[in-house]
């Protein structure tokens, strides 16, 4: 077996770092400002949320159309400029990952029926029962355009 030849000698000193001196608190004290963090610019959203009682509870009374285990009922608006639309998906359908992803999932299907125009100005809500995680995201899709095809054609 062969041994290397490694010298004894060390390599010449380098120049130290040069690094700043640590400051006296090395944690920061209460209320000390901090700059703001940096944020992706927000989205133009074309569809927005109901936030106001009373648009809740005239849904709460508009006709429900149903389609397989989706459901929608629409309150038309003269003054509104743009869809309003929330999302009524409870414990029964299943873990807070399944109704979170099945809530994206009618999001975007939403989002591109607003861009294709298929929304009318208004107030939505849009339910499911606990089969619908089980549905492909082509069977939403159709389920929910059928839907928004029925609402457009009962409005005058």
């Amino acid at each position: 077996m062969r041994e290397a030849h490694l010298p004894t000698q060390q390599s010449q000193a380098e120049e130290e770092a040069r690094l700043p001196p640590p400051h006296a608190h090395a944690r920061r004290t209460r209320g000390h400002p901090r700059p703001p963090a940096a944020r992706a610019q927000a989205p133009q959203r074309l569809t927005w949320r109901i936030r106001d009682r009373a648009t809740f509870q005239a849904l709460a009374g508009a006709r429900r159309v149903r389609r397989g285990p989706i459901w929608l009922r629409h309150v038309p608006h003269e003054r509104a400029t743009r869809a309003r639309v929330a999302y009524a998906i409870g414990r029964g359908v299943g873990t807070a990952v399944t109704r979170n992803r099945l809530r994206r999932r009618l999001r975007a299907i939403v989002a591109s029926a607003e861009a294709a125009g298929a929304l009318a100005p208004g107030a939505y809500v849009i339910g499911v029962t606990a089969e619908a995680p089980a549905m492909t995201y082509a069977d939403l899709e159709r389920a929910v355009s059928g839907l928004l095809d029925s609402v457009r054609e009962a409005t005058p």
